[in-house]
């Protein structure tokens, strides 16, 4: 069967179904949580982490979980193409996705209700046989961008992504509309629901452990072993991106915002971008300097002392600036995509309006002229885990 033909199977309810793994030990009654697939590190495991908190006992759905034990004493149950080689070719399995979500899952029955974490198609098992007769709700992070919005995503841009997306996008709307209750992560994100699925959405904002970021004055102080030569060597002042080295998160720009203000540039992170960025680093006017892969510690002291951290990439919702505000750093954002909102919500950083280098110049002189104003709590009470525990719970239970 040619793989939009197996989209389209994902059309009929009683499409041929793919089997997750058949255990005795059944769930029934209670709730299900849903999560696309399981990494190590990700934004979309911070919000699954702390839904597990506060659903315990709930089981997890996931299509693969490569993070095993990530959460103990929960039930974590894979789908079929967790045995296959497909596992690690998002790509290639994103045309069976579909008919996997809609298919029956065994040892999940009768569920009161399911939530769905979605930034892919997880939003589906919430109308399979599965979650027949129970209250089905998704916390979208993003309608499949692959789908949606190919141009932002590589993975759109697949041939066999391509051939299958028309059959796709009309499954992924009608199953959406077919949900009892949706929110999303931002603003941003609730106006790319309302334009590919023709629904309204909450917002409820990701969780980020402001707490956590704050319990340390200094943490300078934390800093030990090898990174104590990083801390030492700092230059007075400088702009930090901080992300995963991959193209979407244009840390070249952070690079060109160095350039455009005459400040050094400190670039934290990993990833297939690094040659790239190298190049770039070394034929520019101001030092650039990477720091590879750093302890939270060292990330949060680099923040404390930024003279700006910026953020150019379009994203849905961007934890990460939160994080540097609330440690006082001063923020650029780009004007689209969901980050801009944190920024306009905590005051501490500036909407770069226009990316190239004059527009990135005044951004970056605009954020270090704000002031070092303390805005925790008001980043604890706008977008903290208590916070986000308590929304989720009063939308679970009806509110």
């Amino acid at each position: 069967m040619a793989l939009t033909d197996l989209a389209r199977a994902g059309t009929a309810r009683d499409a041929a179904a793919t089997t997750a793994d058949a255990r005795p030990d059944a769930v029934r009654g209670g709730g299900v949580l849903v999560h696309e697939w399981i990494e190590r590190t990700g934004g979309a495991e911070r919000v699954l982490d702390h839904l597990v908190e506060e659903f315990p006992g709930a089981p997890v759905v996931c299509l693969w979980d490569d993070a095993p034990g990530r959460y103990p004493g929960t039930t974590v149950r894979e789908s079929a193409l967790a045995r296959t080689p497909l596992r690690r070719h998002k790509a290639l399995t994103a045309p069976l996705m579909p008919s996997v979500w809609h298919g029956r899952w065994s040892g999940v029955e009768d569920p009161e209700w399911v939530l769905a974490t979605s930034h892919s198609f997880g939003h589906h098992f919430c109308t399979g046989p599965a979650a027949r007769g129970a209250r089905t709700l998704a916390y979208v992070h993003t309608p499949a961008r692959f789908l949606w919005a190919p141009e932002s995503d590589p993975r759109g841009r697949h041939p066999v992504v391509g051939l299958a997306a028309p059959a796709l996008r009309h499954v992924d709307r009608r199953r959406a509309r077919r949900l009892d209750d949706l929110a999303a992560n931002s603003r941003y994100v609730r106006a790319r629901i309302a334009l590919s699925w023709g629904r309204d959405a909450r917002v409820i904002y990701p969780p980020v452990d402001v707490a956590a970021l704050t319990r340390v004055a200094d943490w300078a102080d934390e800093v030990t072993g090898a990174e104590r030569a990083v801390v030492d060597s700092l230059p007075p002042t400088y702009v930090l991106g901080a992300s995963r080295l991959v193209a979407y998160k244009r840390l070249d720009l952070v690079i060109r915002a160095g350039e455009a203000a005459g400040l050094p540039v400190l670039l934290v992170g990993e990833g297939p971008q690094a040659g790239r960025l190298a190049e770039l680093a070394a034929a520019a006017s101001v030092p650039v300097r990477f720091l590879g892969a750093v302890s939270d510690a060292l990330l949060r002291l680099l923040m404390q002392r930024a003279l700006a951290y910026v953020f150019p990439p379009v994203e849905d919702f961007g934890i990460l600036p939160v994080e540097a505000m609330a440690l006082g750093a001063p923020t650029v954002v780009n004007a689209e995509g969901g980050a801009r909102e944190s920024v306009e919500r905590l005051g501490l950083g500036v909407v770069a309006e226009s990316l190239d280098d004059a527009g990135l110049r005044r951004a970056v002189e605009a954020a270090a002229a704000l002031p070092r104003a303390d805005v925790s709590a008001l980043a604890e009470r706008t977008f903290g885990v208590r916070r986000f525990r308590r929304e989720v719970r009063d939308w679970v239970d009806g509110g």
